[in-house]
């Protein structure tokens, strides 16, 4: 069969995410937030909770996008399948152009149709990782919230996993 993964990236930032709470009315419920620095997290998420991932503080454009797929495909032993979203950095044109080599290679690129983030897992992922995991003393500092972030992708899969719905189509 095939190695399928569902492809995307998120930016995690020291502007935390506010789930939902509750509160008493005389108390004060806050969470730290500051401007600047960010992490930008690029990852690849399969229905077994296998994941591929990296970090970086550099923007996700084209030329990140060829540079890891680039290393990716060299390292497959399977035919690779990910589906990807249209953003610009996926559909450019230093990517098409590597397409078919990395098709030589056993990895295939498939995009979603637009406007339709419900169909990739990788929105899963990153509402789980900004949702769940992280936590607001993470926020603290952004070298301790690059630490969480990389602590909590990479137990993706052994300590963190993620029940995704089954497929119509009896894929898992």
């Amino acid at each position: 069969m095939i190695d399928l993964y569902y492809a995307d990236e998120c930016r995690i930032s020291l502007n935390p995410v506010v789930p939902y709470a509750w509160q008493f009315t005389d108390e004060a419920v806050w969470m730290p937030a500051s401007q600047g620095a960010g992490l930008n997290c690029f990852g690849l998420i399969a229905r077994d909770n296998t994941l591929h991932f990296e970090n970086t503080t550099q923007s996700i454009n084209s030329r990140f996008v060829v540079d890891y797929f680039e290393r990716l495909s060299m390292g497959i032993s399977e035919e690779t399948v990910i589906v990807l979203d249209n953003a610009k950095p996926h559909t450019a044109q230093a990517v098409q152009e590597r397409r078919p080599i990395w098709e030589q290679r056993g990895l295939t690129l498939f995009y979603l149709p637009p406007y339709s983030p419900q169909l990739t897992l990788a929105e899963i992922l990153w509402r789980k990782l900004k949702y769940e995991w992280l936590k607001p003393q993470d926020y603290l500092c952004f070298e301790g919230l690059r630490y969480a972030v990389q602590l909590a992708l990479a137990a993706v899969g052994s300590l963190l996993n993620i029940t995704f719905s089954k497929s119509k189509f009896g894929v898992d």
